[in-house]
This record gives C-alpha cells, sequence and structure tokens, in this order.
C-alpha cells in the first residue's frame, strides 16, 4: 500500500504507547487484586512487541509510559524499546488512580516506578502519564509532586467529561502549567469540539470504535485548522484479540475493553502511514523547569480544591 503521509514540513504529533497488560486496567480492578496479577498469563511482552515492528515498518519513533510493575518484570522488554530509539516515560508502579491516591502514597508509587525505569535504561525519565489520565480536579496537587520529583511533560489531563477522568474545561494542546514548585508541560489527549463539547479523537477505545475515516479527519483537522500537533495513544493489549476476557466485568467495562481489537493492527497501521509522528521529546518545546510563566493549574481546580 502506497504511503499517503503528508510532507516533511507537516506538523509533526506525538505518538505514545501505555505499557500494561491485559489483566491491570482500571476497569478490570474490581475483579483482579494486584497481588494477583502474577497468576495471570501475561501477554505485555509479546503485544509490545508487535507494537515495535508496526512502528518500526512506518519508521515511526513514540513514547512508551512503562508500568513500573511490567518494567520490574521484563527489564529486556524496556531495554528493547529504549534500544529502537523510543523515549521512555513513567505510567506509575501499580497503575492506581491518582484521586484515590494520597500525595504520599503517590510520590512513592511514582518514585518507584522512575527508578526502576532508570535502572534499566541508565537514563533520566522525565514524561509522565497517569494511569487512566487520573489528574483530575480533585488530584491537581499531583501536579507540583510531579514537578518536584524533576518530571519535565505530563500527559494525563483529559479534557472530556467521563465517568473515571477528565478536565472538560482544561486546555487541548500543548501548553506550560505553573505550580507552587515550577513548570510542567502538559500535553493532553487530543479532543475535538462538537456541539460546545469535547470529543475525544486521540486513540484507546474512542479509534478502535470510531470509523478510521471519521478519526483521521479529525486529527487532520487538528493539524490543519489549529496549527497544532495532536496527542494519540495506544495500548499493546488493544492488538490483542486472542487475550484471556474477564467475564466477571460489566458489561460496559468489557465493551469498552474488546470492541474491535481485531481490527486495530490493521487501523494503526493506515494511521501511522498517513501522519508524520514523533517521541514526546521531539514534539513538546524545549524542556526546562525553569520556564517562563505559563497556564497556573491552579485554575483547574474548583472552589475548595487545594494544589497540596
Amino acid at each position: 500500500m502506497k504511503s499517503t503521509r503528508q510532507d516533511s514540513t507537516a506538523i509533526l504529533n506525538a505518538f505514545t504507547v501505555d505499557v500494561e497488560d491485559y489483566f491491570q486496567v482500571s476497569a478490570f480492578e474490581k475483579y483482579i487484586a494486584r497481588d494477583q496479577w502474577d497468576r495471570w498469563e501475561s501477554r505485555v511482552v509479546a503485544n509490545t512487541h508487535r507494537v515495535l515492528q508496526l512502528l518500526d515498518r512506518n519508521d515511526v519513533k513514540a513514547t512508551f509510559f512503562v508500568l513500573g510493575w511490567v518494567g520490574e518484570r521484563h527489564p529486556q522488554l524496556v531495554r528493547d524499546i529504549h534500544a529502537c530509539g523510543h523515549e521512555i516515560g513513567a505510567h506509575g508502579y501499580w497503575h492506581r488512580l491518582i484521586y484515590q491516591q494520597t500525595p504520599a502514597e503517590f510520590r512513592a508509587d511514582l518514585r518507584r516506578s522512575r527508578e526502576v525505569l532508570e535502572d534499566t535504561i541508565g537514563e533520566r525519565v522525565t514524561a509522565h502519564r497517569a494511569a487512566s489520565f487520573s489528574i483530575t480536579k480533585q488530584s491537581l496537587w499531583a501536579l507540583e509532586i510531579l514537578v518536584e520529583e524533576g518530571f519535565l511533560v505530563d500527559s494525563s489531563i483529559f479534557p472530556i467529561r467521563h465517568d473515571r477522568y477528565g478536565i472538560p474545561g482544561a486546555k487541548r494542546y500543548p501548553h506550560q502549567l505553573k505550580t507552587p514548585s515550577g513548570h510542567l508541560w502538559e500535553f493532553p489527549p487530543s479532543v475535538i469540539r462538537l456541539a460546545g463539547l469535547n470529543l475525544p479523537v486521540g486513540g484507546g477505545g474512542y479509534f478502535r470504535l470510531y470509523p478510521l475515516r471519521l478519526t483521521m479527519r479529525c486529527l487532520a483537522g487538528i493539524n490543519r485548522t489549529t496549527v497544532q500537533p495532536f496527542m494519540f495513544y495506544v495500548h499493546p493489549w488493544e492488538i490483542d484479540p486472542e487475550q484471556p476476557q474477564i467475564r466477571a466485568a460489566s458489561r460496559t467495562s468489557r465493551f469498552r475493553h474488546y470492541v474491535n481489537l481485531g481490527r486495530n493492527e490493521r487501523k494503526l497501521d493506515r494511521l501511522l502511514r498517513h501522519f508524520r509522528f514523533g517521541r514526546l521529546c521531539d514534539v513538546v518545546p524545549p524542556r526546562s523547569s525553569s520556564a517562563p510563566a505559563g497556564h497556573d493549574a491552579r485554575q483547574l481546580a474548583v472552589p475548595g480544591d487545594r494544589l497540596l
């Protein structure tokens, strides 16, 4: 198939991968305890290598947000990702929603995940994505902790309304957030405005659900009308229709998780052929913790919320 990718002057967009196994998603945590994770068949290594092959075929480098639990048990996988030229980012250790943790618990989990990854690749890890985009109005305090711990870019605030995550009024494009401890770049998953609402178009289950032509039209519109890069995300389990099914989960959770898994790898291949993609460190402006003043993160909070 001949590539239809835009020419070299087109905007470079961010392609990201959340490296976690199928049984570790937030929708299944009521049914699979974390102390039972080791009992489940792990498919993350094989699935992540399939993603790596897909990216290699299309000459794309990406940012891989690796769950610390996965990185600790599969250090060679982390080294393989890094050796292919991709950026390694932190995705927490236990895949816990941030707003269900205390600040101290979040900091400990963050440090543990970062140390696992940095010890494995021998480089600093400065990019972060929360489990299930769980920096919400109730957990904005996490942004200051990220700055204090040396992170320079985050991709955890989804500007939509959802039952598990989201800040509908948040900015839709890469921007700097200002916290009392310094600055942090925020690059949210991509949305478009439709009928006064933000419609998610940047990956995950939304990509599996929508027709490919609609997704590509929406993403191209972001590049064309806003002259901004978009953020795309995927999980390795999303190209694995043979994964074991969690039948105890709710009908809604099963639909969200399993819809169109068998078609997704082909759709991703076509997407990668059409747009220019790169790592977060290639797309976000030069990172600096002493960058000029940005959008005050506290403005996202509801009355009574605190960053700390």
